[in-house]
């Protein structure tokens, strides 16, 4: 099972944490600032896979990716693949890129909830449900329609709403 996800700047700041667990925020704050301690610190040839056991409890890892001013981060238990959750990982960027074209830190900030729209329809509650970025992108683009043809029915006054019907 996928524990958490986390995307941060190289300062330390979260732009996306999702615990699949429920935990306080103050020991979400505290879960997020040990990870980045350890991702600052990593020098730049070692691998990518952290056990996580001292941050997270037993029977934990957690795998990053560095792009740009981002780490992308997935949290995860030992029934799930240290490879595959890599590649979850690529998935998750390749999508965003394909949202926002190249995705940067401006983007996450500005369209938060576009990104959490996009996690959910790779992970949710701590399952993966979905491997393929055109698929993903195909249900985000879905529901932006969705959203947008909602917004539009919002807007018209009730006056005309009710003469309509």
């Amino acid at each position: 099972m996928i524990r958490a996800v986390m995307v941060m700047n190289t300062q330390g700041k979260p732009r996306l944490a999702k615990f699949y667990d429920y935990m306080p925020v103050e020991k979400q704050q505290e879960l997020i600032r040990s990870v980045f301690g350890v991702l600052c610190s990593r020098a730049e040839n070692v691998s990518n896979f952290v056990e996580a056991n001292s941050i997270f409890g037993p029977d934990t890892q957690l795998v990053y990716k560095h792009y740009a001013t981002l780490y992308f981060v997935f949290v995860f238990d030992s029934s799930e693949n240290e490879l595959a959750m890599l590649d979850l990982i690529q998935v998750f960027v390749e999508t965003l890129d394909k949202c926002f074209r190249n995705v940067c830190e401006l983007d996450i900030v500005f369209n938060f909830s576009k990104m959490h729209m996009v996690l959910n329809e790779i992970i949710f509650g701590g399952q993966v449900l979905e491997t393929s970025s055109s698929e993903v992108m195909k249900a985000v683009e879905e529901i932006t329609k969705l959203e947008k043809a909602s917004n539009a029915i919002s807007l018209v006054p009730k006056s005309v709403s009710s003469w309509q019907s």
